[in-house]
C-alpha cells in the first residue's frame, strides 16, 4: 500500500508538471482563475489545520487523533479535493483529447490513494468509520 501511495502523489506532480510545461496549467479565463485560486486556498486552510509534525505527503496517519477540524469537518480529503480541483480547472482551461486523458487519469490515481489512505486511516483510528460516515469524501455534502 506504501507504493501505491507514493507512486499516485508522483504521477500527480508529473500530470501537474506535463501541463504547466505544455502551456495547459494557467488560463486567461476567469473562472478557471477562480478555480485555481479556490484550489491553492482549500490546500492551504487543509494543510494549516494539521498540528506541527502531523502532517506527512504519505498516505499514513501520523497523528495521535483523527484530524476533523478546518475542511475536514466538511470533506475526508481536503488535499486531494484542492489538487483535483487545481488540475480539471486547468483542462477545463485548455480542453483537448490528451489532456482530458490525462485528467482522468489522474483522478482514477487519486481515487486509488484515497482509499489506500482509508484503509490507513481506518486501522490507525477506530473512530474514522462513524467520521466517515458523517462525511463526504471530495465534494461537501455530495461525494
Amino acid at each position: 500500500m506504501k507504493f501505491i501511495s507514493k507512486a499516485a502523489l508522483i504521477f500527480l506532480f508529473l500530470a501537474i508538471l506535463v501541463l504547466l510545461i505544455s502551456g495547459n496549467l494557467f488560463s486567461r479565463s476567469p473562472v478557471v482563475i477562480a478555480g485555481q485560486i479556490a484550489a491553492v486556498l482549500l490546500a492551504v486552510w487543509a494543510r494549516r489545520s494539521f498540528e506541527p509534525a502531523q502532517f506527512s505527503i504519505h498516505a499514513e496517519p501520523i497523528g495521535k487523533s483523527l484530524l476533523s477540524t478546518g475542511p475536514y469537518r466538511f470533506i475526508r480529503h481536503p488535499m486531494y479535493t484542492a489538487a483535483l480541483l487545481l488540475l480539471w480547472t486547468s483542462i477545463l482551461g485548455h480542453v483537448s483529447p490528451l489532456n482530458v486523458g490525462l485528467g482522468l487519469l489522474v483522478t482514477a490515481v487519486i481515487f486509488v490513494r484515497m482509499v489506500t489512505e482509508e484503509q490507513f486511516l481506518q486501522t490507525t483510528y477506530p473512530d474514522y468509520v462513524t467520521y466517515a460516515g458523517k462525511t463526504k469524501r471530495i465534494i461537501p455534502y455530495v461525494l
